[in-house]
């Protein structure tokens, strides 16, 4: 098996640049190196005893400049960081921890990523082999908790496996459907030395993993005679169509056939939110238009979506007058909730442009009258129910700050916490292409500023915004650590109520008013000190009049800034779909023949 012992000095080789042909190294050089082929620049990490051979190599890389390791304030930190990267870029997100606690909180972040599908690589450290099993100090099996919540898992019992292993989990993380993939490494794995060859990316091949990318084309073509025959159809986009980058030709088909577009609150971004066929999110804090949209037409084009619940409402009333075409990779999810017309396993980007290959020149102008009366229904409910932004004398409403945001600041990379701004920022923030970030699946709290840390690393010239709330903030404050040292400029917006703002706003509504637990006033810090205290600019905001000129010094701040602002305490999130109800059936709006709740 060879020495245990760390590698002298003589077996240290430059990463990369060295021979494709066999060399000494270790297990820790081994990951590292593959890590650089990989095109891997920034790892979100926190070091401790497991994982410390591999820090030890990491800091020879670093010192290399050959890629940066951003050190987090905890471990959750480091995953959402590295989601955050993924989403912003596409790219496979890399985060290290080491084992026990370190390992375990990782788990959040791993299942957000998971719910998701962001394509990220998780590298643990585990006590050594021979210790393994015997409960050793921080011992915890990593692979086995985790595996619900990732794509594939490893643990690397032989440093001769390092490299094949790091190339099949960027592999798997990044193609088909994607994922976060865990490597466990024991800490005698990253010290045993061994005759190192390299593996380049894109040699890999796993017989058994062949992800479908090109649809059938019988099914397209049976998905494009349902097109043509529609009065009344909705093309339904979700985070796939974001995954795949096909927003050029979601806005082709949806042109082509003038078809109206409705997006979740994973798909934000895949169409342009101002084009005249947008009615923007669905599902139970959608728009009014979009929810009656979607009870009421013909045709529904479901594309990298997966009738999430709370998308769907009532799913057996969800759509129920429509035929349903379902495009999406994963074969899984292909009638998992809904059972469709047509279903087309493949890329989205790949079966959309088979599609409109398909088409005839005739087909434009044949849908332009057709679905001329459905569009202009959908317009008078645009119209009628409108997303109205409160303007209030003596205090700021969240959906202005918002708004001013998205008036100043419209093209920043935006991510979010979880709760009633997230779903205020969904309905207000038009975002384009990767530049909207949010925990959807899993909903976790604590997820927008370490994301928007990932995000500002990744695009270090870009404007990255964090919207958050008084109680998701105080999940992960912890990071402004990380903000301060490394000078990311970061623009934290929180939306402080008061409250855990969706907690309180169930309760009120479907709990008698028993604010139970929800109540986030008592011990609430001062978070304009406690930025200061972090070394971060700290400001607040409370009067209508300051908003848009305090916005403007935030964004123009050449640092992070975190600014607390002080609205409305009950102001709720409508319209807003109760529990058992169907889309149309909509609290916050007044009556309508569709919307009896």
């Amino acid at each position: 098996m060879g020495s245990h012992s760390a590698p002298p000095p003589s077996v240290i080789s430059p990463f990369v640049a060295a021979p494709l042909s066999s060399q000494r190294a270790s297990g820790a050089l081994a990951l590292l190196d593959s890590l650089c082929r990989h095109g891997v620049k920034h790892i979100f990490g926190y070091p401790g005893g497991a994982i410390l051979p591999i820090y030890d190599e990491l800091y020879r890389a670093e010192a290399a400049g050959l890629l940066q390791h951003i050190l987090v304030r905890h471990e959750q930190g480091a995953a959402h960081a590295a989601d955050g990267y993924a989403r912003a870029t596409g790219q496979v997100g890399v985060c290290f921890a080491t084992s026990g606690p370190g390992a375990t909180n990782l788990v959040t972040g791993i299942a957000t990523a998971h719910m998701d599908s962001v394509p990220m690589v998780v590298i643990t450290g585990q006590v050594a082999r021979p210790a393994i099993g015997t409960d050793a100090f921080q011992e915890t099996d990593i692979f086995g908790i985790t595996l619900p919540i990732v794509k594939h898992s490893y643990v690397v019992r032989d440093p001769q496996d390092m490299a094949r292993v790091i190339a099949e989990a960027f592999y798997i993380a990044a193609t088909g459907r994607p994922g976060p993939v865990l490597v466990d490494i024991p800490k005698d794995v990253g010290q045993e030395v061994f005759d190192y060859v390299p593996v380049e990316p894109g040699s890999i091949k796993l017989p058994g993993y062949r992800p479908q990318r090109q649809g059938d084309r019988c099914e397209i073509h049976q998905a494009i005679h349902l097109i043509r025959q529609a009065h009344r159809p909705l093309l339904y986009v979700g985070g796939g169509a974001v995954t795949a980058g096909a927003h050029r030709q979601i806005c082709e088909l949806a042109e082509r056939f003038q078809i109206p577009v409705t997006t979740t609150l994973m798909g934000k971004g895949a169409f342009d939110e101002s084009h005249p066929l947008a009615v923007g999110m669905l599902g139970m804090h959608g728009t009014a238009y979009a929810n009656f949209a979607v009870s009421e037409c013909d045709l529904l084009i479901a594309v990298g979506a997966r009738f999430d619940d709370r998308v769907t409402g009532k799913l057996d009333e969800f759509a129920s007058r429509a035929q349903v075409i379902h495009i999406d990779i994963d074969p899984a999810e292909v009638g998992k909730n809904r059972t469709p017309q047509v279903p087309i396993v493949g890329d989205v980007r790949q079966v959309l442009e088979t599609l409109l290959e398909c088409l005839d020149p005739e087909d434009t102008a044949l849908a332009s009258e057709q679905t001329r009366p459905w569009r202009e229904r959908i317009q008078s409910w645009r119209q009628t129910y409108p997303l109205v932004v409160p303007h209030y004398a003596d205090a700021l409403s969240p959906q202005e700050v918002i708004a001013e945001l998205d008036r100043q600041a419209p093209q920043a990379y935006y991510t979010t916490d979880v709760g009633q701004h997230q779903m205020w920022a969904a309905q207000f923030l038009k975002t384009g292409p990767r530049r909207w970030i949010s925990s959807a699946g899993l909903g976790t709290m604590g997820y927008g500023l370490p994301a928007a840390l990932g995000a500002q690393i990744a695009l270090p010239g870009e404007t990255v915004v964090c919207v958050s709330g008084d109680a998701s903030f105080q999940m992960n404050l912890q990071e402004l650590a990380t903000l301060a040292q490394y000078q990311i400029p970061v623009k934290t917006v929180i939306i402080n109520n008061g409250w855990q703002g969706m907690v309180r706003q169930w309760q009120e509504t479907f709990y008698g008013q028993r604010y139970s637990a929800s109540d986030m006033v008592p011990g609430m810090p001062n978070f304009e000190l406690l930025a200061t205290a972090f070394g971060v600019k700290g400001m607040v905001l409370e009067r209508p009049g300051d908003l848009a000129d305090t916005v403007a010094v935030m964004l123009a701040h050449e640092g992070p800034v975190v600014l607390d602002v002080r609205v409305k305490r009950d102001e709720n999130c409508y319209p807003m779909v109760a529990p058992g109800k169907s889309n149309s059936q909509m609290l916050g709006l007044p009556d309508h023949p569709l919307a009896s709740a």
